[in-house]
């Protein structure tokens, strides 16, 4: 087995009487793209700033390719950081821009040349180089500041929330485009987020983040399907929890459970074999490719239910507001959760 990229062990930081990170143990692999996902002030970009050495831990180690770095100022450290803003120089050229780093470490001047060129044409800008960062769109700026991070060849490329400043389009756009870019450098990447959307489109791994600890560290498809947590549950994706009186009622015992909502039912759709519930449309979204029904269970709580909009009008969609309805779902689509971490914290 490959030595991890990122080892990170016991890591706390704390800012005054605030514990901003509070014992985070991480191993990220050698070559993945790696997400650290969660809400604003949840750690993640913190922990960021320490694999980067911009903070320093107050307790605990962060390792490097096996290496111990927790002491090593940001320059020592074989990594690279992607920002928000980009931080691109306006009076330089995009060339100069990539280069400029190499300059700084005295790279001969043919040798930059051609390493910042070839950075260019993997973020397929080779011919923009003459150009300046205003006559570049929001896209192609940040994949200039992600050609001058790569061009130093770090062995982990650090990215703070990279695509907050684009519109939705590009930046689903982008959010394809930076994972083929990693796939092809073969450099770990490290990506923090709060939308769950970009972690779910581009990682192999994510870890969610609530109050400083990680809950859940999985694959996209087992975070979805197999949440730890009622809060990776709610967080990551849409998701209906039954717990207490309408748990025993609904699904036959104690307990927390989830269920997504285009695993439910609706009405005609609901087929032999479901768990199925009586209840009244209370309302009807409409989200253009889908609606969101929210349907009140006589048994207590109410549940989203997603369609896709595959027959029928709008206005038929929204006749259904006042309705009584039957609602259904196959037993196996519904999911156990543990206990919120959180919960477990309070009670100890």
């Amino acid at each position: 087995m490959s030595t991890p990229a990122v080892e990170l062990v016991a890591l706390t930081k704390s800012f005054g009487d605030v514990t901003a990170v509070d014992g985070v143990d991480l191993t990220i692999r050698d070559g993945e793209f790696f997400s650290m996902l969660g809400p604003s002030g949840s750690g993640k970009t913190t922990v960021l700033r320490m694999i980067a050495g911009f903070e320093q831990p107050t307790s605990g180690t962060v390792r490097l390719a096996g290496q111990d770095v927790t002491g090593r100022p940001p320059f020592a450290r074989d990594v690279n950081t992607v920002f928000q803003d980009y931080a691109l120089f306006p009076h330089m050229d995009v060339l100069a821009n990539v280069e400029y780093g190499l300059r700084v470490k005295k790279v001969p001047r043919a040798e930059r040349r051609e390493r910042a060129m070839a950075a260019l044409e993997s973020v397929q800008l080779a011919g923009y180089a003459g150009r300046r960062p205003t006559q570049l769109s929001g896209g192609q700026r940040q994949r200039v500041a992600l050609a001058r991070a790569l061009v130093n060849r770090p062995r982990v490329l650090l990215l703070d929330e990279p695509l907050g400043a684009l519109d939705l389009k590009l930046r689903r756009a982008m959010q394809l485009e930076l994972k083929d870019i990693q796939r092809d450098v073969g450099i770990t990447f490290v990506f923090v987020t709060h939308d769950q959307e970009e972690a779910l489109t581009m990682s192999d791994r994510i870890a969610v983040f609530r109050d400083g600890r990680i809950e859940q560290v999985a694959a996209p498809a087992d975070l979805y399907e197999s949440p730890a947590s009622p809060f990776v549950a709610g967080f990551v994706g849409t998701s209906n929890l039954l717990e207490g009186e309408a748990a025993r009622s609904l699904v036959g015992r104690a307990g927390t459970f989830s269920i997504r909502p285009e695993k439910i039912h609706l009405g005609d759709e609901v087929h032999d074999g479901d768990a199925t519930a009586p209840g009244v449309v209370h309302d009807v979204v409409y989200l253009g490719s889908v609606n969101h029904y929210l349907v009140r269970l006589d048994a207590g709580p109410t549940l989203t239910v997603l369609r896709q909009n595959l027959r029928g009008t709008t206005d038929e969609a929204m006749a259904l507001r006042g309705q009584r309805v039957t609602v259904g779902w196959a037993p196996e689509h519904v999911i156990e959760l543990g206990a919120d971490q959180q919960l477990q914290k309070e009670e100890s």
